[in-house]
């Protein structure tokens, strides 16, 4: 399927359907859904240095047309990762890319550090927008911060860098920019949009943590609008994240600007839909005669305002 390959500077993916950390855990759970050998690339759950065990419960209430979650990064930390789940991992026939979280600097570049030599990588996925974990710097609302953690991770290790970046500043662009010129090889848009769900009876929020992040159908519109700001002010290749679930939400993505994409929240409903979107990506290029879908990718035309 040579007219599904895509290019994010350094790293290559055989098609642009990833699925999403944090929606997929470390895979096991999804081998009787998924044939994973077809997927462009797979991104784990996000690990951070040492283990944790998230936020109390409730940790998710599903919203209209959406979920709101407040997980907090619950992982096993790297040590076990590497000893429990990268082998099993990097045998799937994908590209493995590893979400990192750090709440410092310094974490960041250990954990880059270590994972350097590692085989069976092909890059790095940052997570610097998580907006349910308390404690550490929230790298991706700060574009000076973005771009030492970013410069920071390139300087430790030789892996293609992903920069996943937050919804909630005011400016998309200026972060993704910022990640542009420390060396990102692509940013991943969006994460999750924060929000609070309320129990007005007893005059609490649903979230044991209190507040969480929305993800699902009700961003798409918001991530489709970022992703379109970011492709056309920033040059870096973009990967669309946000209520993909079929494959006109894809194709509106890529005609957006997204080299490739994310499946998320739809993993938790329709578990099959990655694979199945390979093939419907495929069939749908033949169909309209694109012999590769860079062809299509950011061909999203505004109409021209009249003076």
């Amino acid at each position: 399927m040579t007219r599904l390959n895509v290019q994010l500077n350094r790293l290559k993916l055989k098609n642009p359907i990833l699925v999403a950390s944090g929606t997929f855990g470390y895979a096991r759970e999804m081998a009787a859904y998924v044939p994973f050998e077809k997927l462009g690339g797979i991104i784990p759950k996000t690990i951070t240095q040492e283990p944790r065990i998230g936020n109390p419960p409730p940790r998710t209430f599903e919203t209209a047309c959406g979920l709101l979650n407040s997980i907090g990064l619950d992982n096993d930390g790297i040590e076990l990762f590497l000893q429990n789940h990268l082998e099993y991992l990097s045998s799937l026939g994908t590209a493995l890319i590893v979400n990192i979280a750090g709440r410092t600097l310094a974490e960041f570049v250990a954990m880059a550090t270590k994972l350097h030599s590692v085989k069976g990588i092909e890059g790095l996925e940052l997570n610097i927008s998580c907006p349910n974990v308390s404690g550490g710097v929230d790298f991706g609302t700060n574009p000076e911060l973005t771009r030492e953690v970013v410069t920071g991770v390139r300087n430790a290790c030789n892996y293609p860098v992903i920069a996943k970046l937050t919804p909630n500043v005011t400016s998309v662009p200026e972060i993704a920019q910022a990640a542009a010129e420390a060396g990102a090889d692509a940013v991943s848009l969006v994460n999750t949009f924060q929000g609070l769900a309320v129990d007005w009876k007893n005059r609490t929020p649903i979230l044991g943590a209190g507040l969480g992040g929305l993800s699902g159908p009700a961003i798409k519109p918001l991530a489709l609008r970022i992703v379109s700001q970011v492709a056309t002010q920033v040059d870096i290749p973009v990967i669309g994240v946000g209520g993909i679930s079929s494959l006109d939400d894809a194709m509106e993505f890529f005609v957006a600007g997204a080299t490739a994409i994310q499946i998320g929240t739809a993993n938790f409903y329709n578990p099959s839909l990655a694979g199945n979107l390979v093939d419907d990506l495929e069939r749908v290029l033949i169909e309209q005669n694109i012999s590769n879908i860079s062809e299509i990718i950011g061909t999203l035309k505004f109409p021209t305002r009249k003076k």
